[in-house]
């Protein structure tokens, strides 16, 4: 069975310790690994899991280019992985960057509220999300966190609203830490969700009643390397008793629909 993890952060050596460490702090959690990429790539093969999502989130404006660059970069280096890009909502030439984006070679957007200190349904991010819906362009939204409010569900139903033809991938089962409320997201063709830095909380049967709500063909599998181990979450996803046609819907062939594919 082919298996990809569509959400996993890596960084730079020089900060990838740095930064691991202070997402740690943030979520209150002891971080599993460094995140550095040749660290995941070994995470990967002994999980037996062929391909990973990598993405890494800019906290200050002047960060995306070098760290498109730098996801770009590994990219090439490790065939196994998929880049996703980041931007910042205060990114000067947002069009500019996403065409760049595009050149690189990568497949989506990655964004932080909660990092990046912005509401997801700030109608300062509509032009962007104009252009990402235009394009077709996936956007990886964290979600949910009960501290705050900039990623709470109902702002990406609002953005739902707005841009009924934007990919969406609600990260964390739709709102980590949320999930009460992640119950009111429409049933959205072009809404997703991936399994990430959920399993080690929420119940196995709340997990199973979210996938049979809103269909195994929106969930995707993900670790959130480095907070977690590839091969412990996969564990944890297959506990939760799915049949084998939607471990692999989930494991796989929604990943690749998502981002068309050919298998």
């Amino acid at each position: 069975m082919k298996i990809t993890d569509s959400h996993a952060h890596i960084f730079p050596q020089k900060i990838a310790l740095k930064a691991s460490g202070a997402t740690g702090e943030f979520y209150g959690v002891t971080m599993h690994h460094d995140g550095m990429a040749h660290t995941l790539s070994e995470q990967l093969a002994a999980a037996g899991i062929g391909r990973a999502l990598v993405c890494s989130p800019a906290t200050t404006p002047h960060q995306v280019e070098s760290i498109n660059d730098f996801i770009a970069e590994k990219c090439k280096k490790y065939p196994e992985f998929f880049g996703v890009a980041t931007l910042h909502p205060d990114t000067e030439d947002t069009a500019a960057e996403i065409e760049r984006i595009e050149a690189l070679g990568l497949h989506g957007v990655k964004y932080h509220p909660d990092f990046q200190c912005f509401e997801i349904d700030d109608e300062k991010m509509f032009p962007t999300y104009k252009i990402l819906e235009e394009k077709g362009i996936p956007v990886l939204f964290h979600t949910g966190d009960k501290r705050y409010s900039f990623s709470g569900p109902r702002r990406v139903i609002n953005v739902i609203e707005k841009f009924p033809d934007l990919k969406i991938i609600a990260a964390h089962f739709g709102g980590y830490s949320e999930w009460d409320e992640a119950w009111k997201y429409p049933k959205h063709k072009n809404l997703y969700f991936d399994t990430s830095s959920s399993l080690w909380v929420m119940p196995v049967d709340e997990a199973r009643r979210f996938i049979d709500h809103f269909g195994a063909s929106q969930f995707m599998f993900g670790s959130d390397f480095p907070m977690w181990t590839p091969r412990e979450e996969l564990s944890k996803f297959l506990a939760i008793g799915l049949s084998e046609e939607d471990n692999a819907q989930i494991l796989n062939k929604t990943f690749e629909q998502l981002f068309r594919i050919e298998s």
